[in-house]
C-alpha cells in the first residue's frame, strides 16, 4: 500500500525549477514574496511577542532569523515556530480553497529555518522545494471527499514542509520516506481552537513547521519511519479523513502544479469571510449604501462557510475569533470601507457602532452537498426604505480565476511591512523576490525581511 506514498514523494525529490512553465514560477515567486511579508507583519500581531517569549524559554543559541525582528536570532526550530506562527497568527496568509489548506506557513518557515543551519542555497533551490512542498500538502487535502475534521493547515501541513526539507536537501528516497513517516508521527491539529476562535490555531501551524525540521533529522540520523504513512490502517487519510481518493490526485501529479491554484488573501480574515466582505464592499461603492440604510444582510453560503465564519459577534472578542466572524468584518467593511490589520484592536473590536451593525448580519448554509465550497454564494441586503439588493457571489477575490493586481498585491505587501515599521524595506525587497530564482543565496531575502 506504500506506491501511492513513494509516488508523491518521488514527485517532490524529483521537481526542477526550469521544468516549471514561467507563469507558474511567477506565481512561485509572487506567493512566496506574500508570505515573507505576510510572516514580517505578523511580529506585530496579538500574542507573537508572548510566543516569542516562549520560544526563548525553550533554551539554545543559533542564528535562525524571525521575519519582522530585526537583531532577534533563535535556534532554527525556534525560529520555524515563530515564523510560522506570525506567518498564520493574523489570517492573512494565502490558501487553498479546495483542500481548505494553507500550504505556505508550514512549508515557508522550515525551508528558512534550512537555510540558516546548512545553507547556503539558491533561490532557485528553495523555490522548486516550496513548489514541491505545496503539491504534497494539497494532494493531501484535495484527497478528502468529506467535510473537514481536523486541521489541515498543520495536519497535511507537516507534510508538506517535511517535502519541501527533503527536496531542499536532496534527500535520499528512502531517507525521505523514513521522514514522512515520522511528520506522521508528529501529525495533529484540532478544529476545536476554530470553533472557540483560540489563538492554538497558527501554534499549531508553528508545531507543525518546527516539526518537520524534527521529521528530516530524525530520518537523518538513521531511525526507519513508518513506511505506510499515507494510507496504512493507521496512516494518515484513514487517520485524518473520512473519506478520500488518491486516483485523480496520482493521475495529474506531474502535470498540474498546484502552487498555481493558490489564492492570495486580500484582507487579514479567515479566507471563507472574503466573499462576504467584496460583497458588503459593492453594496456601499456600487449600490450607496451605508450602515444607517442597512436594516438586515443576510450571507447565504455553503455550509463550510457558516461553519467556519457564521459565528456571532459580540464585546469582548479575542482576534482570533474576530477575525473568523464574517458579521464582524462585513460591519467593519460597510462602516469604514476597508478591513485591515489595524482593525483588530481592543478599541475597535468594542465600538458600540460596529456591534449594533454586526447584530444585523447573518450568514446560513444553502445546503450546497459539496464540503469544501466556498462560492456559489448571495448576499441579500434589506434596507430600511424596503429595498432590497442581492449580489451573487462567483468567485473569491485573490482566486486564479479573480485574481488581485500586481499593484494590489504590491501593496499589501508595503502595508503588511509598514505595520511592523518595516516600510523602507519594500522596494528592495520587491526586488529581491522579483528576481529571487536568480540568487546565489536565498538567504539574502529573508534577512531583508526580518530587518537585518
Amino acid at each position: 500500500m506504500t506506491a501511492a506514498a513513494e509516488a508523491l514523494v518521488d514527485h517532490a525529490l524529483s521537481l526542477r525549477w526550469d521544468a516549471l512553465p514561467a507563469a507558474v514560477q511567477a506565481d512561485a515567486r509572487r506567493l512566496l514574496h506574500d508570505a515573507v511579508a505576510v510572516g514580517a507583519a505578523g511580529a506585530g500581531a496579538t500574542y507573537s511577542g508572548a510566543i516569542l517569549t516562549a520560544a526563548r524559554g525553550w533554551g539554545g543559541e543559533g542564528q535562525g532569523l524571525v521575519l519582522g525582528r530585526p537583531g532577534v536570532r533563535l535556534p532554527p526550530a525556534q525560529a520555524a515556530f515563530v515564523n510560522a506562527f506570525q506567518l498564520h497568527g493574523q489570517e492573512y496568509d494565502s490558501v487553498h480553497e479546495q483542500a481548505v489548506l494553507h500550504p505556505l506557513p508550514t512549508i515557508v518557515p522550515a525551508l528558512i529555518a534550512e537555510l540558516d543551519r546548512s545553507g547556503p542555497y539558491t533561490g532557485e533551490e528553495v523555490l522548486a522545494a516550496m513548489v514541491a512542498g505545496v503539491d504534497v500538502a494539497i494532494a493531501l487535502g484535495v484527497a478528502a471527499t468529506t467535510a473537514l475534521r481536523f486541521f489541515r493547515p498543520a495536519t497535511a501541513g507537516v507534510f508538506g514542509a517535511t517535502a519541501a526539507l527533503a527536496r531542499l536537501k536532496r534527500l535520499p528516497c528512502q531517507t525521505a520516506m523514513d521522514a514522512m513517516g515520522y511528520a506522521l508521527a508528529f501529525a495533529s491539529g484540532t478544529m476545536q481552537a476554530h470553533t472557540e476562535g483560540k489563538p492554538a490555531l497558527p501554534v499549531q501551524v508553528a508545531a507543525a513547521a518546527r516539526s518537520a525540521l524534527q521529521a528530516i533529522d530524525v530520518a537523518e540520523a538513521g531511525l526507519p519511519g513508518p513506511r505506510d504513512w499515507l494510507e496504512g490502517p493507521f496512516g494518515y487519510l484513514p487517520l485524518f479523513e473520512a473519506g478520500f481518493d488518491l486516483k485523480p490526485v496520482l493521475a495529474d501529479l506531474r502535470s498540474r502544479h498546484r502552487i498555481a491554484e493558490v489564492s492570495c488573501k486580500p484582507f487579514p480574515t479567515g479566507r471563507a469571510c472574503h466573499g462576504g466582505l467584496v460583497a458588503v464592499r459593492k453594496l456601499a461603492t456600487e449600490h450607496g449604501v451605508a450602515p444607517a440604510d442597512l436594516a438586515s444582510l443576510t450571507y447565504s453560503a455553503p455550509p463550510l462557510i457558516r461553519h467556519l465564519v457564521g459565528r456571532v459577534a459580540k464585546p469582548e472578542m479575542d482576534t482570533a475569533y474576530a477575525r473568523l466572524c464574517l458579521p464582524y468584518l462585513a460591519a467593519v467593511m460597510l462602516a469604514r470601507g476597508r478591513v485591515d490589520l489595524d482593525d483588530y484592536t481592543p478599541q475597535r473590536l468594542n465600538e458600540p457602532e460596529v456591534l449594533a451593525l454586526a447584530a444585523r448580519i447573518v450568514v446560513e448554509s444553502d445546503g450546497n452537498p459539496d464540503p469544501a465550497a466556498f462560492v456559489p454564494a448571495r448576499a441579500i441586503a434589506l434596507l430600511k426604505d424596503g429595498r432590497e439588493i442581492a449580489l451573487d457571489v462567483t468567485s473569491q477575490l485573490g482566486s486564479p480565476d479573480f485574481p488581485m493586481s500586481r499593484d494590489e498585491h504590491l501593496e499589501k505587501a508595503r502595508s503588511c511591512l509598514a505595520f511592523v515599521g518595516m516600510e523602507a524595506v519594500h522596494a528592495p525587497l520587491t526586488d529581491l523576490f522579483d528576481r529571487f530564482d536568480t540568487l546565489a543565496d536565498a538567504r539574502e531575502a529573508f534577512l531583508l525581511a526580518s530587518g537585518g
